[in-house]
């Protein structure tokens, strides 16, 4: 009897004891173990049938194909996540949809899973609506924890270009529920590549209403690059204390019809996100277009340290919908916007909207915006482009208590102001160079050169040329800026901003 109860256990143990599992699409075999390289499976078919336990690993032979789509089954635990990785030499393993599916790669309603280092693609015949690389999604389930997509390249996803009809995305992120609210906690999208992915390329959904709002909670979106994507670059839906850093996004397409609007990075039914160290360039779309965006529904943006650059749309969207209910919608309340550089953003000269793009674009009644300690630059541009810096506007109502302060506002060609019907402008400390038209109140003003290491323009990508905007110790911007902070920031530079003194305007503390 002893022998028999120590037999059971040890055969319990090894069923449950954690296991590496490896495919190969050229040398497997799906009647195979799948227990090491030897006896890899052969399909995604295959995997599809097992479950997995925690600890498990899921390796993939490198320079091979697997088609159709991966859907993986099983949870992992804390400590112990699953993991998706390669194994061998040779280009990524490519997970190839062929837009069979609406995504290549589908984690659904499972957690503690880490995927990395694969390829996925997911390109049909057509166009498709709600057409995915990777879809992660969790409905009528709870709280999702620990979802890891890390050094993942993206391509390749001919999804609808039309947001109405479901769009389409690199990666896609689903939570809610209507019988049990649902969310993740502890989702992270890092140094992932997202390529030629339409409509869009990093985007979520949730429980986002006001009255039913579950938000996800320690979302990371870091050292992604986005190139080629037509619509909305990164856009966290239904989140609490997002972070979007450090990704880069660029050579958007002109390719949305005329009836669409997108931006590269925003947040909408969001709260305490924040949004740095991104770079944003080339956008292309023909209503909005704008590098960044603190949209509706939202409380608390923090967009800071952020290069955006040829933007046909503009730099900056603060926007708030006026006609939401406050069932549904926060309004657009407390956000902030400060050491950022904009150049040559704002020159759409094509499409249904041709001929307007504010630098700075703020529609409807959102509150309490603080804009400072920016760097813009205009260039010299040619006839019909518009001139206006900033461009306060009505979607159902006009901001209110909007703060422009300690920014430089650089143009080498005639710039203006317009106001509309807001309420509530203040203009302080500001340092204006170049025909500024439409002359707004600034009492501490300083007109005057600010006398960059040297001038940058558009065209220019990367972090190493904006170290040309630093001031030269004579700048006239020196110790003229007003006290904002309430407590030490860091200039775009790693300099200390102290509270409670006079600062140096624009991005640069010397």
């Amino acid at each position: 009897m002893k022998y028999i109860l120590l037999l059971s256990c040890l055969l319990g143990l090894q069923q449950t004891r954690a296991a590496d599992y490896y495919v190969d699409a050229i040398n497997g075999s799906d009647a195979a173990s799948g227990l090491s390289e030897k006896q890899a499976w052969k399909t995604l078919k295959r995997v599809n049938t097992q479950v997995f336990k925690p600890g498990d690993k899921l390796l993939f032979r490198a320079g091979r194909i697997y088609e159709g789509q991966l859907k993986v089954q099983g949870s992992g635990k804390a400590g112990q996540p699953i993991s998706i990785n390669r194994f061998g030499e040779g280009y990524k393993p490519r997970i190839q949809g062929n837009g069979i599916m609406p995504a290549a790669l589908f984690l659904y309603n499972v957690e503690y899973w880490e995927v990395k280092n694969i390829d996925v693609s997911n390109f049909g015949a057509e166009r498709e609506a709600r057409r995915n690389g990777i879809l992660v999604q969790a409905r009528d389930t709870g709280t999702i924890h620990h979802i890891i997509l890390s050094g993942i390249d993206v391509h390749d996803v001919n999804g609808s270009l039309l947001k109405s009809a479901g769009g389409g995305a690199g990666i896609m992120v689903m939570g809610g529920g209507r019988n049990i609210k649902t969310r993740f906690d502890g989702l992270v999208i890092e140094e992932c590549t997202i390529r030629n992915t339409a409509r869009n390329g990093i985007t979520f959904t949730g429980n986002s209403s006001r009255s039913d709002w579950f938000p996800h909670l320690n979302v990371i979106v870091r050292k992604n690059l986005l190139e080629g994507i037509p619509g909305d670059g990164i856009v966290p839906i239904g989140c609490d204390g997002a972070i979007i850093s450090h990704n880069t996004m660029r050579d958007c397409p002109r390719l949305l019809p005329d009836s669409e609007a997108a931006a590269g990075i925003w947040p909408w039914s969001c709260d305490n996100t924040v949004i740095e160290y991104n770079e944003v360039s080339d956008h292309k779309a023909p209503w909005d277009g704008q590098g960044f965006d603190s949209d509706w529904n939202c409380r608390n943006t923090l967009i800071q340290y952020n290069y955006s650059h040829d933007n046909e749309g503009g730099f900056l969207l603060v926007c708030d919908d006026g006609s939401a209910k406050p069932s549904y919608s926060a309004g657009n309340v407390g956000t902030v916007v400060r050491y950022n550089i904009s150049i040559n953003d704002g020159s759409r000269t094509q499409g249904k909207h041709a001929g307007f793009s504010p630098v700075i674009h703020l529609p409807g009644p959102a509150k309490n915006t603080q804009i400072y300690n920016n760097v813009i630059i205009v260039p010299q541009r040619e006839a019909g482009i518009d001139s206006s810096i900033i461009a306060f506007d009505n979607w159902n109502g006009y901001p209110d208590s909007t703060l422009f302060a300690n920014n430089i506002f650089f143009a080498l060609t005639p710039v203006d102001y317009q106001a509309s019907k807001a309420t509530r402008i203040f203009y302080e400390n500001n340092l204006y160079f170049g025909s500024h038209t439409n002359a707004i109140k600034d009492a501490g003003a300083v007109n005057a050169d600010p006398m960059f290491q040297s001038l940058v323009l558009g065209g220019n990508p990367g972090w190493e040329a904006l170290k040309g905007l630093k001031l030269k110790p004579a700048s006239p911007a020196a110790n003229k800026g007003r006290a904002v902070v309430d407590k030490p920031v860091n200039d775009i530079f790693g300099n200390k901003v102290q509270p409670g003194r006079k600062v140096d305007i624009g991005v640069h503390e010397m």
